[in-house]
């Protein structure tokens, strides 16, 4: 596969030339239909009048419906002749995906929508959503005002298609209790290496609690095994992909899978969550487990309800490398092409509004999702919440995640797959990861390669 093609470099042609992308592999949003334009180029939004209504589609990321609903009073308050409805899209963000898809064939289109790491480029080729770059102007925002390594992700074609909005990073959660127990350190180790040694004794340590199972939880397959498990990857030096290169089936990729399936079956040290990882350590039925940073409230105030002690860190790194481990993802809020232009700048106000530097910080302290305005007053979240402090800092040295999970239509399916096969069905890594290259592969080269320009 070629190498020809960085992320900057395929986002810049995309807009032109991934408009028929094709998506039998993908059980999200299809990318069929006319390429990306630029509709708002041709609008005069000086001479539009807002509407009095838009709609929002949500998955409420991070238990945050009641902030979502504060957000949208103080907008209307605001803006007392703009009405505000909040549609719930569904539990995830392709439950959203889906739902958002299959209302492009009607009338009720939603105005705003949230749309993860995953998603959003889609929407942008299949000509689904607006590009914005016009749309902030016209409510006096700037790109600049949003922390630069988040916005840019949604920037291609030398245009903006979203602003971030619930942006997260993963973190790696423990129960101080349990390791107190075990006499290891009480915080996130250094490398999985470290942490290897730890868990025998820390598991041993703590068998005789009631409901007790394993040193570590692997979150569910279903809870984005393809986003947390690059962390493992990164740090053994493989990965899902190298820019266009799969990589899945590399050396240290295989190394680094190996490792996980035998936490899990040789050291059995380790388990696989059945629902949700960040809920069994709030049981004490595990003693740490990797999830998003936008569980930090919710997992704190349960863990204060119960007496009980729980710390976070960064993600751990591997033998290849300690930093940067660490994928941001998360979601963004885009604007739907299928309103009419009143409802669009509404719709730039309200996702401006959602997004500023107080609203930002009222959505973080509710759930641990990072600030994504640059001018963001964390302090009163800091003094409230300590642990808010590695969320802000690991987003400082995190990296891009693997192509083969954003890119390519399908790909984190596959990937989930995958992961399902090595950790929960004991399938040969080897032979699991080149059968997963051998399909990402075929994704690559008949929906996208024929794409790029050469």
């Amino acid at each position: 596969m070629s190498k020809e093609y960085s992320r900057k470099q395929f986002l810049a042609v995309a807009g032109a030339s991934l408009g028929t992308l094709a998506v039998a592999a993908c059980a999200g949003p299809s990318t069929d239909g006319s390429s990306a334009g630029k509709p708002s180029a041709s609008v005069d939004w000086s001479k539009i009048k807002p509407a009095a209504s838009i709609s929002f589609m949500s998955s409420h990321p991070g238990k945050s419906r009641d902030t979502e609903l504060k957000l949208i009073e103080s907008f209307q308050k605001a803006h007392p002749n703009i009405t505000v409805n909040l549609i719930t899209g569904g539990a995830n963000y392709e439950e959203v995906a889906q739902k958002f898809q299959t209302s492009q064939a009607g009338n009720e289109v939603p105005d705003v929508v949230v749309a993860s790491d995953v998603w959003w480029f889609r929407y942008a080729v299949s000509g689904t959503i607006l590009p914005i770059d016009d749309l902030l102007k016209a409510v006096n925002v700037s790109s600049s005002d949003y922390v630069a390594g988040l916005i840019s992700d949604y920037k291609y074609d030398d245009s903006q298609w979203a602003v971030p909005y619930a942006r997260s990073t993963p973190l790696f959660y423990f129960n101080k209790d349990h390791f107190k127990a075990a006499g290891v350190p009480e915080q996130a180790p250094k490398t999985w290496a470290e942490f290897a040694e730890w868990a025998p004794r820390i598991k041993a340590a703590n068998t005789s609690s009631p409901g007790y199972q394993n040193a570590y939880q692997y979150p569910a397959i279903a809870g984005y095994a393809g986003w947390t498990l690059q962390n493992v990857l990164w740090g053994q030096g493989g990965g899902w992909s190298k820019e266009w290169d799969i990589t899945a089936d590399s050396e240290a990729s295989v190394r680094a899978l190996q490792w996980v399936q035998d936490s899990i079956v040789k050291d059995a040290w380790a388990g696989v969550s059945s629902k949700n990882a960040i809920t069994d350590l709030q049981a004490g039925a595990v003693s740490a487990t990797i999830s998003s940073s936008a569980d930090l409230a919710t997992t704190l105030k349960a863990a204060k309800e119960a007496n009980m002690r729980i710390g976070v860190g960064f993600l751990p790194g591997g033998s290849a490398s300690q930093s940067p481990v660490c994928p941001t993802g998360g979601s963004g809020l885009v604007i739907a092409t299928k309103t009419s232009p009143e409802r669009q700048l509404a719709a730039a106000m309200f996702i401006t509004h959602m997004t500023n530097a107080q609203n930002t910080a009222t959505l973080s302290a509710a759930t641990g999702y990072a600030p994504v305005s640059e001018a963001a007053d964390i302090s009163a979240i800091l003094s409230q919440t300590p642990e808010f402090a590695t969320v802000v800092d690991q987003l400082k040295v995190t990296r891009t995640q693997d192509f083969a999970r954003t890119f390519l239509p399908g790909g984190d399916q596959e990937l989930a797959k995958a992961a399902t096969r090595i950790m929960n069905e004991k399938a040969d890594v080897k032979a699991t990861l080149t059968d997963l290259k051998g399909t990402l592969e075929a994704i690559y080269t008949k929906d996208v390669k024929p794409k790029l320009k050469s």
